[in-house]
């Protein structure tokens, strides 16, 4: 049973090299209370270090206007493109830096453990997870891309688990980050 939060704002993050899903919510007495619904499109951006200067930055924006005080974040899947894996690795973990940066307590969620805290199905589409973040925040029309709903869900996934014992990986700064991700670490 989760301890009741007088008031908490939890930013999710959807991470993407040509599209990156921002959902910020605000927790009171126990209700959700979606913010905002925000997408970064980077499709037409071709410089991949480019690209990563602008999350930095538009992620240190959003923190700065919102003063989240925790953040959820979808881990990357393990696909069978390496280049790929590699430039959505390093996007999640520019977004990371940036709540890092501001001493904001990062969590980290498998996409399974995601879809699973909103639907009940591990399995789930975007669309069905996007319904139901529609029935539960009353959004009145879905964006046309689901990115902000994705990364909506991360939020609203960490609401759900954020009193459980779970396995996954939570930062609370770059030491902490360190110290359990020695291997990355040369």
């Amino acid at each position: 049973m989760n301890q009741i939060i007088n008031e908490k704002i939890i930013m999710g993050i959807d991470p993407g090299t040509n599209v990156m899903g921002f959902g910020i919510i605000k927790i009171k007495n126990n209700n959700m209370e979606l913010i905002e619904l925000n997408e970064l499109n980077l499709s037409k951006e071709k410089d991949h270090y480019l690209k990563l200067s602008i999350i930095f930055k538009r992620t240190s924006e959003l923190i700065k206007q919102h003063m989240p005080d925790e953040i959820a974040i979808e881990a990357p899947f393990f696909g069978k493109n390496v280049q790929s894996m590699l430039k959505l690795g390093r996007a999640q973990g520019v977004a990371m830096a940036a709540g890092l940066n501001f001493k904001i307590p990062v969590t980290e969620y498998s996409p399974k453990k995601i879809k699973l805290s909103i639907t009940g199905n591990g399995n789930a589409s975007k669309e069905q997870v996007a319904k139901m973040l529609q029935s539960l925040l009353k959004i009145e029309t879905l964006p046309k891309k689901l990115d902000s709903t994705d990364g909506l869900a991360a939020a609203v996934c960490h609401f759900y688990n954020f009193n459980k014992k779970s396995n996954e990986k939570k930062y609370s700064g770059w030491s902490s980050y360190i110290n359990k991700n020695p291997d990355k670490v040369d």
